[in-house]
């Protein structure tokens, strides 16, 4: 029985599979494009799709506008710090300021190339990538976001509904130049998973969306990385309202600041103070069959095969050394690592001077948090560690430009200083010319694939010496903290206890037998 019952299942998910990939999903719109007069002519390019789309409807290119999506860009309440994709670095790409033409393969535009683009136009929308239900809507990879040329514009914008897991996941899943590379918790896995993978997302259970929990209000999507909420405390708030911040999809809008229900549970609400939800409930990371990159050190590119070609090595499928970037490790089924975490983030500028930390890195981005401040919890997170280029004299990381239109007279000749140079004139930025290389890390929260309550972290790995809690400081956790003095006087005082009980037995004995002789 068994058996057969997990053969429905995955007959079932490969049905679902095969409904969102054709688009032959039941429709819950209210209208059908296939009739609409002004999508039943040939489209030549993504721009002339929007300009049919924005005809009916007239606010939503405004709206878009408005929002990170189109703008890249967000500036910070708290620590004023303007960052966003346009903005800050990271230690994967480092920065799209090169090579805006295929980063912005990513960007829900068209043509973003330079500095020069045009933000204000409505035409420069891209509607069909977030509302595509084909799978057949492709984005070029060196085209500034313009559709492939071999996509039916036409069949695709008749075909258009609301967002889904897979048109998030065009980007968010293969954020980082491949699938499941960058964060750990997101890839192609989540398009159509099973319970044990994610107990919301289940495609043959709750289903959840993204925009399940990710509600937006005017195009306006819920949610930061640069500005997140460490601990919530509104408890119920299943929907968003149009006076809310930007971060409401978390954990309590559903389940409540007492999300354990039954009374033998209460211990786990009180850990729930602390520790967010997060913690216990996503065990570990990338545990859906891909693997996630972890480290990657720029400083080795530069080899070239036989052909006088970059040199690239897969092992399982996976790219461990690539002639233009370097060597890149993987792994699955991961631990994450823990910190505490009050929902500020400090991002690495190109324009900031680096700083080394104690731990021999520099932190592109800095999580803060304390046990004191009152604003923290015990967040997941994936650190991702690498050896990328930075700029000894100006002590500032500086960007890259490894490509070149005769690939193989450029990798020929290929010299750091050279692809250095390209790259911050490229970006506007100064450089003084010498390139060396620096140790760099840095850390995303985990929020995706969500174990079933079964799999939730158990007791003792957390409570032990080596525990997954071992470098939390600042907080008393039973079986992993001891104090020798607390021991000292702890063993004294049973031993005290053991010599008056023993004292007191032979006190009574004797009393026993004296009181018999008398």
């Amino acid at each position: 029985m068994k058996k057969l019952s997990k053969v429905v299942f995955h007959v079932g998910r490969v049905f679902i599979l095969f409904t969102l990939v054709t688009g032959h999903a039941s429709a819950t719109s209210t209208a059908d494009h296939t009739k609409f007069k002004e999508l039943q002519v040939l489209f030549e390019s993504g721009p002339e799709v929007t300009s049919a789309c924005i005809k009916c409807h007239t606010e939503a290119a405004q709206q878009i506008h408005k929002t990170k999506h189109w703008t890249w860009e967000f500036l910070n309440p708290d620590n004023k710090q303007r960052v966003g994709k346009k903005n800050i670095v990271n230690n994967f790409c480092i920065t799209p300021k090169s090579n805006f033409e295929h980063c912005t393969a990513c960007h829900i535009g068209y043509g973003w190339r330079d500095n020069n683009f045009d933000f204000t136009s409505e035409e420069n929308v891209d509607c069909l990538v977030c509302h595509d239900t084909t799978g057949a809507y492709l984005k070029s990879g060196d085209n500034a976001g313009h559709p492939k040329e071999s996509v039916d514009l036409s069949y695709v914008a008749q075909n258009v509904g609301k967002t889904s897991r897979d048109t998030c996941g065009v980007c968010h899943f293969f954020g980082g130049g491949g699938n499941g590379v960058k964060h750990g918790d997101m890839d192609d896995s989540l398009a159509v998973p099973d319970r044990e993978l994610d107990v919301h997302m289940d495609a043959v259970g709750a289903d959840f969306t993204c925009s399940t929990c990710h509600m937006s209000i005017d195009h306006d999507v819920a949610g930061s990385r640069y500005a997140p909420e460490a601990k919530h405390t509104d408890d119920y708030h299943v929907h968003r309202r149009a006076s809310d911040e930007e971060n409401n999809a978390h954990c309590r809008a559903c389940h409540g600041n007492k999300p354990h229900k039954k009374e033998d549970k209460s211990r786990l609400n009180h850990h729930a103070l602390k520790i967010a939800c997060q913690t216990c409930h996503i065990s570990r990371m990338a545990r859906g069959g891909v693997a996630t990159r972890m480290t990657w050190d720029w400083s080795t590119a530069g080899k070239l095969d036989e052909s006088g070609k970059p040199e690239q090595i897969m092992i399982d499928g996976n790219l461990v050394y690539d002639g233009r970037r370097g060597n890149i490790t993987y792994g699955e089924d991961i631990e994450p690592e823990y910190i505490w975490f009050n929902g500020t983030v400090r991002y690495q500028l190109l324009n900031e001077k680096v700083v080394l930390n104690e731990d021999g890195y520099v932190h592109v981005n800095d999580f803060e948090g304390s046990p004191d401040d009152g604003k923290s919890r015990i967040w997941p997170v994936k650190v991702f560690r690498g050896v990328q280029p930075y700029d000894p004299e100006m002590n500032r990381l500086v960007v890259p430009h490894t490509t070149g239109s005769d690939e193989a007279s450029y990798w020929k000749h290929f010299d750091w200083v050279k692809a250095v140079q390209a790259g911050m004139d490229s970006a506007g930025l100064p450089f003084s010319g010498t390139v060396d290389f620096i140790k760099t890390q840095m850390s995303w929260p985990i929020n995706h694939m969500v174990a079933p309550a079964k799999d939730a972290v158990a007791c003792d790995e957390c409570h032990s010496k080596n525990g997954r809690l071992k470098d939390i400081d600042g907080i008393y956790i039973p079986g992993r903290d001891a104090s020798e003095k607390l021991n000292f006087y702890g063993w004294l005082i049973a031993l005290l206890t053991l010599v008056g009980v023993v004292l007191h037995g032979f006190g009574r004995i004797f009393s026993h037998f004296w009181r018999r002789r008398t």
